[in-house]
């Protein structure tokens, strides 16, 4: 009996995967990896502007005095930053979470469209879906275990996916973008109450 090809046991093909396609540059040959780099950046982006957003509100709150509630005292880390022109740029930090967090939501719908062509891809295209469970009620209903689970599993054979590095300029240019897109809604929202304000007082 002839001895079997090696280069077709599962083994060859998992080192081969691990060796060719999680080299520097397997992204322009895989669109799943492709899509998780950009669903990567679009949620560090909106995370980004959450805790900008956060840190507005803490700093007005801490300017007008307002009480922790559980406590029942004042906050310990008063500021003494001036609050003036954070009334105005909080709902636009508001919207650009949202902007920067639609565009991940919708990477993530993009992925039943994607089709992997790698070991590398199946685990991109898995961690965005785990990614998700920020968004639903309970992550420990099925089937996110299990979704993890088969995740977990296929790193431990495959290994996982190289750490991409962040840059700064791109990371800039992605809240920027967001940054702007709300300027011109929260500045549209504005004009129109205030047509209908004009309105309302016309009336009477």
């Amino acid at each position: 009996m002839a001895d079997s090809d090696n280069t077709t046991t599962l083994p060859f093909v998992i080192g081969r995967q691990r060796d060719e396609l999680w080299r520097p540059g397997s992204q322009a040959t895989d669109s799943a990896l492709r899509l998780w780099s950009e669903w990567q950046r679009a949620r560090y982006a909106s995370l980004l502007l959450c805790r900008i957003q956060q840190r507005m509100e803490a700093r007005i709150i801490a300017n007008t005095g307002i009480q922790v509630l559980t406590a029942g005292e004042p906050m310990p880390w008063q500021l003494s930053v001036s609050t003036t022109g954070l009334d105005s740029e909080h709902p636009i930090a508001c919207e650009a979470e949202v902007f920067a967090m639609t565009e991940a939501l919708k990477l993530q719908d993009s992925i039943p469209e994607v089709a992997a062509t790698s070991l590398a891809g199946v685990i991109a295209k898995l961690e965005m879906i785990v990614g998700a469970d920020r968004d639903i009620g309970d992550p420990t209903d099925f089937p996110w275990p299990h979704i993890v689970s088969v995740l977990r599993d296929l790193k431990a054979i495959a290994g996982d996916l190289p750490a991409g590095r962040r840059s700064r300029a791109r990371t800039r240019r992605d809240v920027a973008k967001h940054w702007e897109s709300a300027v011109k809604l929260v500045a549209a929202l504005e004009e129109e109450d205030a047509i209908e304000y004009r309105g309302d007082v016309a009336i009477f």
